[in-house]
């Protein structure tokens, strides 16, 4: 009697055994993490307003960090989300979101080039990302916070209203030759109604940054600065 209790209790333990490392192995197996470039993001500020602080979302099985070329499957390869490119300065930056794989023009929904700071939402209904000669992208936590900057860099490219910058009225002074444009925006993804006002300006220019919108975009121009 004894040495089947013995017994007993020897499977018992390899059986609790076997099936705490399945359990273990479950756990590893359903979740890849976030990548290296996403994890690593940071939540400091500058005065130039660059910056987004808040830290990239881990996405399941996709990637929350992108090559600067490449195309990207969305749903497969990436999840739909806002993603951010960051330092393209040396070249033209190019990206695409597109409706198939086909490749030809009918298959774009937008596309745009990047100089400085890019954002880009790439929505569930789309089918491929393309990015070329672009610096990484990164995913943004769409509910990030911070500290917004009251300056910006005048070729600094896309800044987020209420996290990389504050709203309010900038001016920029001494621009030339019509070098200067900018673009208040109600989302990133760069469709036919995304941009809420444009210009294009010499000399000074004044800027009112609403609350509601969601994005500013300043190329060629004289730093600006909140004065109101």
């Amino acid at each position: 009697m004894a040495g089947r209790l013995t017994l007993s209790a020897v499977v018992g333990v390899v059986v609790i055994g076997v099936v705490s490392a399945n359990a273990d192995t479950g756990a590893g197996g359903g979740s890849s993490g976030s990548g290296s470039e996403g994890s690593s993001a940071s939540a400091g500020h500058n005065t130039t307003g660059t910056n987004v602080p808040g830290t990239p979302q881990a996405v399941t099985r996709k990637k929350v960090s992108l090559d600067g070329d490449g195309d990207f499957r969305v749903g497969r390869d990436i999840e739909p989300g806002t993603y951010r490119s960051r330092g393209n300065t040396d070249g033209p930056c190019y990206w695409e979101r597109a409706k198939d794989a086909a490749g030809d023009t009918n298959s774009l929904l937008a596309n745009g080039r990047v100089r400085g700071t890019g954002y880009v939402t790439v929505k569930a209904t789309d089918k491929v990302f393309k990015s070329s000669g672009c610096k990484g992208w990164e995913a943004v936590d769409a509910k990030a916070q911070g500290s917004p900057a009251t300056r910006m860099t005048g070729d600094g490219g896309m800044f987020r209203v209420g996290v990389d910058i504050a709203p309010g009225t900038y001016t920029s002074t001494g621009n030339t030759d019509d070098g200067c444009y900018w673009e208040r925006a109600r989302d990133a993804e760069h469709g036919p109604n995304s941009i809420l006002a444009h210009d294009t300006v010499t000399g000074t220019a004044v800027i009112t940054i609403s609350t509601q919108d969601a994005y500013f975009t300043t190329s060629g121009c004289k730093n600006w600065t909140k004065t109101a």
